[in-house]
């Protein structure tokens, strides 16, 4: 009786400091960031969808948008951002929207003559700003996976700042979840409905991409440093994909407690621990990297990633 007492005053406790780091955030980080200005930037450009007749086209329809960007951007002053915009410029964008903190879809290898096509989920503080660590990820499995691949880097979607109110709830997730179900149907229509197409969600992205699952058009989803779905199961993602999860033995997500709670109208946290037996996903060894680290060349995730994506599963090492 006393083991179940001191249990639960371990529990209410865990939960008010939830909600104690929820409330503060709600109130301080909009606060933190009412005054950061706006980079002016053009709209996006208006094309076709893109298939494997139109993708050159897509992909220079963009590339002028960007480079328009980084003209606005320079005259407004932001030099970091100009430059952002300038790399971007010379890329394959299946997407690109410089305003704010921007959205950029960026293609590596030949999408259209791809069979097996992996699209990166970022997790929070990603934008134009920050875009060079997640495109650096998308490099890193590219250059594992060889020709026969493509790989999609889909920062297509408002991301959460890390320290806020928004990144302990599942709101930017299913306001990002039509986008990523959209760019599946996009990927499918460039690559043809033979191509095996594995979504690889990071961090927040994780909850991304466990809202969009129900009757996704993918092969494989795999949960990286995922702090919960949302889902109390793998089974009640309602997906035909393989679910898999894995946490580097240094990643704070950890620490993180694995609780759901409903405050305020909105739910906070996002229940079972991706990697425990309880959730039923494939738990795969990312061996010691930090939050950052799944993508690390060399790494145990990635070389676990990769088999994923190949279609390698007997292969990959739990």
């Amino acid at each position: 009786m006393a083991a179940r007492r001191a249990h639960g005053a371990r529990g209410a406790r865990v939960l008010r400091g939830v909600l104690a780091v929820f409330v503060a955030c709600a109130v301080a980080v909009p606060l933190v960031g009412a005054d950061r200005g706006r980079v002016p930037a053009p709209v996006p450009a208006v094309v076709a969808g893109p298939s494997a007749a139109n993708l050159d086209a897509v992909y220079a329809a963009h590339r002028a948008n960007a480079a328009e960007a980084a003209r606005m951007a320079d005259a407004y002053g932001d030099r970091r951002r100009a430059a952002a915009d300038r790399a971007l410029a010379g890329r394959q964008l299946l997407h690109f929207d410089g305003r704010g903190a921007g959205l950029v879809t960026e293609v590596f290898g030949d999408l259209a003559h791809a069979d097996r096509v992996a699209v990166l989920v970022p997790g929070s503080d990603t934008g134009i700003d920050t875009y060079g660590r997640f495109r650096a990820a998308a490099l890193a499995l590219h250059e594992r996976l060889g020709t026969r691949a493509a790989v999609v880097a889909w920062l297509g979607y408002e991301t959460p700042a890390t320290v806020g109110a928004t990144v302990a709830t599942t709101d930017r997730a299913e306001e990002a979840a039509p986008g990523l179900r959209e760019l599946v149907d996009d990927v499918r229509d460039v690559a043809g409905p033979r191509a095996r197409v594995s979504l690889l969600c990071h961090s927040y992205g994780s909850v991304v991409c466990a809202e969009a699952a129900d009757g996704l058009a993918v092969d494989d989803i795999a949960l990286l440093g995922s702090p919960g779905t949302g889902s109390d199961t793998a089974a009640g993602l309602r997906t035909r994909a393989r679910i898999w999860a894995a946490r580097g033995a240094d990643d704070w997500v950890g620490n993180v407690p694995h609780l759901s709670v409903d405050l305020l109208g909105t739910t906070v946290g996002f229940g079972t621990d991706p990697v425990s037996p309880a959730f039923g996903a494939r738990v795969f060894a990312a061996g010691d990297g930090g939050h950052s680290d799944y993508f690390a060349p060399g790494s145990a995730s990635l070389a676990n990633l990769t088999r994923i994506v190949l279609g390698e599963t007997p292969a990959v090492t739990s």
